[in-house]
């Protein structure tokens, strides 16, 4: 092929990448909820409590409260810490996670510059090691001010090879808060289209099917 017609080929390849790299990407997360809310509590008020741990990571942890802030208020619920009906507890972690069934990644006495054991096997120029798994959670709790009971447990767990720290955050509490205040009961999977740029969902995600909740004494009406 001639250099020329060779080197078309390449950018419009290129191209091609970059364009889909802009587009929407399905965030897509394990989402556990539990509640015993019947309706959205009244007022729809809140107030944020931070861990020990979280106050001293305050810089840190500001923009991670700001996006489960947002979402919170997408499903109805105000921040109001003079005058709040629920507590409100965040959780986020973030980290690494290695690819299962990663049939290039595993026990080998010949590959790998640390002999027997896990190492990256060589060949043909490139290294087969395993794509990066970006492992992203975050947990909500709240409970009702007057009474400390429970009366909404939700978490959210993505592993993938993208992610777009905090605003990835902000679409996990979402996720999370799908179904609110009457999701269906135990795990299930959720997942919304976003715009890598900013991270912000294309389109809302659909709400799940409410599930009848669980009577509890005292639970947030």
């Amino acid at each position: 092929m001639p250099w020329s017609r060779l080197t078309t080929v390449l950018l419009l390849a290129a191209a091609a990448l970059l364009a889909g790299c802009a587009g929407p990407r399905l965030v897509k997360s394990d989402v556990t909820s539990y509640s015993t809310l019947s309706a959205l509590p009244s007022p729809p008020t809140y107030r944020v409590e931070r861990l020990p741990s979280q106050q001293v990571q305050a810089a840190a942890f500001n923009a991670i409260e700001a996006q489960a802030e947002a979402a919170l208020a997408r499903v109805g619920l105000r921040r109001d810490d003079a005058n709040p009906r629920l507590i409100a507890q965040l959780g986020a972690e973030g980290g690494y996670a290695m690819p299962r069934n990663w049939s290039y990644w595993g026990p080998d006495p010949f590959y790998g510059p640390w002999g027997y054991g896990y190492g990256p096997r060589w060949g043909m120029g490139w290294m087969d090691a395993p794509p990066t798994l970006y492992h992203r959670k975050v947990s909500l709790v709240l409970r009702d001010a007057a009474t400390q009971q429970v009366v909404y447990e939700t978490s959210a767990t993505y592993e993938d090879v993208w992610t777009r720290d905090p605003a990835i955050y902000g679409v996990l509490f979402d996720q999370a808060l799908t179904g609110f205040p009457r999701p269906p009961q135990g795990q299930r999977s959720v997942s919304t289209e976003v715009l890598p740029a900013t991270a912000q969902p294309v389109a809302p995600a659909a709400p799940a099917a409410p599930a009848a909740p669980a009577a509890a004494p005292g639970a947030a009406q």
